[in-house]
């Protein structure tokens, strides 16, 4: 959250509470990237994967993250982009190629473009065909005509870019 929410104006919050948050997402994330890579899987002996409802919760909530995580504020993104990146493995199959459409229809520089490949880095190794998936979903979303002629104009500019 901005701090010009969290405090009135002309306050500042005091450095020890800054660092005390600071630690306790850092903490709240490691927590949740356990979660998530220890969840089991389809054919581990405790059955199905164990649902991690925070997660859940964000799975319709993509878009929004990477719009938040575009925004470059602070070290909130670089906690954003790795919530985006478990919400990637999470979500696999379908996680990870949304999240890359997202980053890239929404980019509007190098900087937040950056965002995208950084993502792509991170995921590419646990997740097969990635570049070919977010393709696809690019694809779909087109067709379908979901992007309107600027955002659409970004999105083949930003696939230029990192292609």
């Amino acid at each position: 959250m901005p701090a010009s929410v969290i405090t009135p104006p002309g306050s500042a919050v005091h450095d020890g509470v800054r660092e005390a948050c600071d630690r306790l997402v850092a903490l709240l994330l490691l927590h949740l990237q356990k979660l998530v890579h220890n969840r089991g899987g389809p054919g581990s002996p405790e059955g199905p994967p164990r649902p991690v409802p925070f997660l859940e919760a964000l799975r319709g909530h993509v878009r929004e993250l990477c719009v938040e995580a575009l925004r470059l504020e602070r070290k909130r993104y670089l906690w954003q982009h790795q919530l985006l990146g478990l919400l990637a493995v999470y979500g696999a199959p379908h996680g990870a190629p949304d999240a890359l459409f997202h980053l890239l229809a929404l980019a509007k520089g190098q900087e937040e473009l950056a965002l995208a490949t950084q993502l792509h880095a991170v995921l590419a190794a646990s997740l097969a065909d990635l570049p070919a998936a977010a393709a696809a979903v690019c694809v779909r979303q087109i067709h379908a005509g979901a992007l309107a002629p600027p955002h659409l104009a970004r999105l083949l500019q930003n696939l230029a870019l990192v292609a």
